[in-house]
């Protein structure tokens, strides 16, 4: 393996942990979870038949004689569908908590109705995987290589030889694009695009966008950081390559910028700061991290970050840096954060 390859996987890794913040390296293994093999869903999309056809972001056309039936996806892909009205038979990556609870990224699904590939970074049944005898494997792409997410590179061989996969890009692109894309596969897959549900939702996310917008007009002088906390790292993320933080960007807000060196020590997405200099870049928001894999704001015990003027302002909120693709789940980000800088001091 060549040094680029390798460390282009462990970025991967970093990525899986912290997303565009960043973790550090989670060791891959090999793994299960039980779950049962159907449910459904309250929405419920339309059977079609036919030949069904979908065009990826890698430019790759999938062509099958009927409508996938027998879908696995990523969890947060899952989710997505899920609000469409689409139900997978299998999902991989962060599914359930320690406690059986569902993860922050399976959205609205009933977990127990799904089975679960693999929960963890490196995680992913083969046997499984065959023996829902898949249509189809759909997950997200965080590269412009078209790297498909949670998809162990060791064995994605032997994966994708068991069916067709199709990748949706989550990487240098505003927000809307990534939406659009999902509900066109939705669509492609039965989802009543039309229906009173979904065209509230997507006007809900127009009503939102345009609320930020005004807010970030409003109050230019409020800055934004986007955070994420590990045990020994606290990683600053760069308004660019995520899909919400160049969204954020585009309606205006003020986003804290890490140092052009750091930022490409890391590819673009972060700096890792240790917890005695949490305090390099002034911020009157700080947006963190919401993803189980990363330390929540109440969990922080490091006096420095205790003693920053957005924490003792109380102004820290949820940042979702993996959204779930849906309009009716993207629309509560806007508003969070629009009702965040409306009502901010200017304490940085």
């Amino acid at each position: 393996m060549s040094n680029a390859r390798a460390t282009h996987l462990t970025r991967r890794g970093i990525l899986a942990a912290g997303g565009a913040l960043g973790l550090g390296a989670v060791l891959a293994a090999c793994g299960d979870d039980d779950a049962s093999k159907k449910g459904g869903s309250d929405t419920k999309a339309s059977a079609k038949s036919g030949p069904w056809t979908f065009k990826d972001d890698r430019g790759t056309t999938v062509k099958l004689d009927k409508t996938p039936a027998n879908i696995v996806a990523f969890t947060g892909v899952a989710a997505a569908l899920f609000d469409y009205g689409i139900q997978v038979k299998g999902v991989f990556g962060p599914t359930k908590t320690k406690d059986g609870k569902p993860d922050v990224q399976a959205g609205d699904m009933d977990i127990s109705k799904v089975t679960v590939l693999g929960n963890e970074w490196g995680q992913f049944n083969i046997e499984k995987y065959a023996g829902l005898a898949p249509d189809v494997l759909i997950s997200t792409m965080f590269d412009a290589a078209g790297t498909l997410w949670y998809v162990p590179e060791e064995s994605k061989d032997k994966i994708l030889k068991l069916a067709p996969s199709v990748g949706l890009s989550v990487f240098d692109v505003q927000m809307p694009k990534p939406l659009q894309r999902m509900l066109d596969l939705a669509e492609s897959l039965g989802a009543d695009v039309k229906s009173a549900k979904i065209t509230e939702a997507k006007k809900k996310f127009e009503t939102a966008a345009e609320r930020l917008r005004k807010a970030a007009k409003a109050r230019p002088e409020i800055k934004v950081l986007a955070g994420s906390a590990s045990q020994d790292i606290f990683y600053v993320s760069g308004s660019n390559l995520s899909i919400d933080l160049e969204y954020f960007k585009a309606l205006g807000v003020n986003i804290v910028e890490p140092s052009a060196k750091a930022l490409k020590a890391s590819g673009g997405w972060f700096e890792n700061l240790s917890w005695e200099n949490v305090d390099r870049y002034p911020a009157d928001i700080i947006i963190m991290d919401d993803r189980t894999s990363t330390i929540q704001p109440a969990d922080i015990t490091e006096a420095t970050w205790k003693k920053l003027p957005a924490v003792k302002a109380g102004q820290v909120i949820a940042r979702t840096p993996e959204p779930i693709l849906s309009y009716d789940k993207c629309a509560p980000i806007l508003d969070r954060l629009a009702e965040a800088i409306e009502n901010a001091k200017k304490v940085a």
